[in-house]
Protein backbone atom coordinates (compact mmCIF):
# COMPACT_ATOMS: atom_id res chain seq x y z
CA UNK A 1 0.00 0.00 0.00
CA UNK A 2 1.29 3.42 -1.00
CA UNK A 3 1.35 6.18 1.61
CA UNK A 4 1.19 9.88 0.87
CA UNK A 5 3.04 12.59 2.63
CA UNK A 6 0.96 15.33 4.28
CA UNK A 7 2.18 17.79 1.60
CA UNK A 8 0.88 15.57 -1.21
CA UNK A 9 -2.58 15.62 0.32
CA UNK A 10 -2.70 19.42 0.73
CA UNK A 11 -1.39 20.26 -2.73
CA UNK A 12 -4.44 19.09 -4.71
CA UNK A 13 -6.80 20.87 -2.28
CA UNK A 14 -4.99 24.18 -2.85
CA UNK A 15 -5.21 23.83 -6.62
CA UNK A 16 -8.90 22.90 -6.35
CA UNK A 17 -9.58 26.04 -4.32
CA UNK A 18 -7.74 28.21 -6.87
CA UNK A 19 -9.66 26.53 -9.67
CA UNK A 20 -12.93 27.13 -7.85
CA UNK A 21 -12.08 30.82 -7.40
CA UNK A 22 -11.32 31.13 -11.10
CA UNK A 23 -14.64 29.50 -11.93
CA UNK A 24 -16.51 31.89 -9.60
CA UNK A 25 -14.74 34.88 -11.16
CA UNK A 26 -15.66 33.68 -14.66
CA UNK A 27 -19.31 33.11 -13.70
CA UNK A 28 -19.45 36.54 -12.05
CA UNK A 29 -18.11 38.18 -15.21
CA UNK A 30 -20.70 36.37 -17.35
CA UNK A 31 -23.52 37.51 -15.07
CA UNK A 32 -22.33 41.11 -15.32
CA UNK A 33 -22.07 40.91 -19.10
CA UNK A 34 -25.54 39.40 -19.33
CA UNK A 35 -26.87 42.44 -17.51
CA UNK A 36 -25.50 44.67 -20.28
CA UNK A 37 -28.03 43.46 -22.84
CA UNK A 38 -29.53 46.27 -24.87
CA UNK A 39 -32.98 44.67 -24.63
CA UNK A 40 -33.85 45.56 -21.06
CA UNK A 41 -37.61 45.36 -21.50
CA UNK A 42 -39.84 47.90 -23.18
CA UNK A 43 -37.83 50.50 -25.09
CA UNK A 44 -34.63 48.48 -25.32
CA UNK A 45 -32.93 48.57 -28.71
CA UNK A 46 -30.06 47.24 -30.78
CA UNK A 47 -28.59 48.07 -34.18
CA UNK A 48 -27.22 45.74 -36.81
CA UNK A 49 -28.13 44.22 -40.16
CA UNK A 50 -31.46 42.83 -41.23
CA UNK A 51 -32.29 40.40 -44.01
CA UNK A 52 -35.57 38.87 -45.10
CA UNK A 53 -36.91 35.47 -46.01
CA UNK A 54 -39.94 34.66 -48.03
CA UNK A 55 -41.16 32.22 -50.66
CA UNK A 56 -38.80 29.31 -49.94
CA UNK A 57 -40.00 29.20 -46.29
CA UNK A 58 -43.66 30.08 -46.88
CA UNK A 59 -45.94 27.55 -45.18
CA UNK A 60 -43.16 25.84 -43.22
CA UNK A 61 -43.25 25.63 -39.43
CA UNK A 62 -41.41 28.31 -37.48
CA UNK A 63 -39.60 27.70 -34.19
CA UNK A 64 -42.74 28.89 -32.37
CA UNK A 65 -44.76 26.15 -34.07
CA UNK A 66 -46.88 28.37 -36.30
CA UNK A 67 -46.63 28.30 -40.07
CA UNK A 68 -44.52 31.00 -41.71
CA UNK A 69 -46.55 33.46 -43.78
CA UNK A 70 -44.42 35.69 -45.98
CA UNK A 71 -47.34 38.14 -46.19
CA UNK A 72 -47.57 38.63 -42.40
CA UNK A 73 -45.55 41.18 -40.44
CA UNK A 74 -43.34 38.74 -38.54
CA UNK A 75 -39.64 38.22 -37.89
CA UNK A 76 -37.00 35.86 -36.54
CA UNK A 77 -34.73 36.92 -33.66
CA UNK A 78 -32.18 34.86 -31.76
CA UNK A 79 -33.26 35.66 -28.21
CA UNK A 80 -36.43 37.76 -27.90
CA UNK A 81 -39.44 35.80 -26.63
CA UNK A 82 -42.01 34.64 -29.17
CA UNK A 83 -44.84 37.14 -29.44
CA UNK A 84 -42.65 40.15 -28.68
CA UNK A 85 -43.49 43.12 -30.88
CA UNK A 86 -40.56 45.19 -32.14
CA UNK A 87 -40.22 48.29 -34.28
CA UNK A 88 -37.62 47.80 -37.02
CA UNK A 89 -36.27 50.96 -38.66
CA UNK A 90 -34.28 50.91 -41.90
CA UNK A 91 -31.39 53.27 -41.14
CA UNK A 92 -30.85 53.99 -44.85
CA UNK A 93 -34.27 55.60 -45.34
CA UNK A 94 -35.83 55.86 -41.82
CA UNK A 95 -38.85 53.72 -42.81
CA UNK A 96 -40.11 51.56 -39.98
CA UNK A 97 -42.46 48.65 -39.40
CA UNK A 98 -43.77 46.83 -36.31
CA UNK A 99 -43.34 43.05 -36.46
CA UNK A 100 -44.02 40.12 -34.12
CA UNK A 101 -41.23 37.67 -33.27
CA UNK A 102 -42.34 34.13 -34.17
CA UNK A 103 -39.13 32.39 -35.24
CA UNK A 104 -35.45 31.95 -34.34
CA UNK A 105 -32.58 33.30 -36.39
CA UNK A 106 -30.89 34.73 -38.28
CA UNK A 107 -28.07 32.25 -38.31
CA UNK A 108 -25.78 34.39 -40.45
CA UNK A 109 -22.97 36.23 -38.70
CA UNK A 110 -23.51 39.96 -38.40
CA UNK A 111 -27.29 39.91 -38.78
CA UNK A 112 -29.65 40.62 -35.90
CA UNK A 113 -33.11 40.01 -37.40
CA UNK A 114 -34.73 38.17 -40.33
CA UNK A 115 -37.92 39.80 -41.58
CA UNK A 116 -40.86 38.43 -43.53
CA UNK A 117 -41.17 39.58 -47.14
CA UNK A 118 -44.10 41.86 -46.22
CA UNK A 119 -42.01 43.61 -43.56
CA UNK A 120 -39.08 43.93 -45.98
CA UNK A 121 -41.39 45.55 -48.54
CA UNK A 122 -42.53 48.13 -45.97
CA UNK A 123 -38.88 48.94 -45.23
CA UNK A 124 -38.09 49.20 -48.95
CA UNK A 125 -35.26 46.69 -48.67
CA UNK A 126 -36.18 44.04 -51.24
CA UNK A 127 -33.58 45.18 -53.78
CA UNK A 128 -30.77 45.50 -51.25
CA UNK A 129 -31.59 42.28 -49.40
CA UNK A 130 -29.58 43.29 -46.32
CA UNK A 131 -29.79 46.74 -44.69
CA UNK A 132 -28.68 48.39 -41.44
CA UNK A 133 -31.54 48.59 -38.93
CA UNK A 134 -32.46 49.58 -35.42
CA UNK A 135 -34.67 47.10 -33.54
CA UNK A 136 -36.68 48.48 -30.61
CA UNK A 137 -38.65 46.22 -28.28
CA UNK A 138 -42.20 47.51 -27.73
CA UNK A 139 -43.46 44.99 -25.18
Amino acid sequence: MMTRSPDAIREPATSRIASGLQTCALLGALVLLGGCSTFGGSGGSETGKASYYGQAHHGKRTASGERFDQHALTAAHRSLPFGTRVRVTNLNNERSVVVRINDRGPFVRGRIIDLSRAAAERLDMLRAGVVPVRVQALD
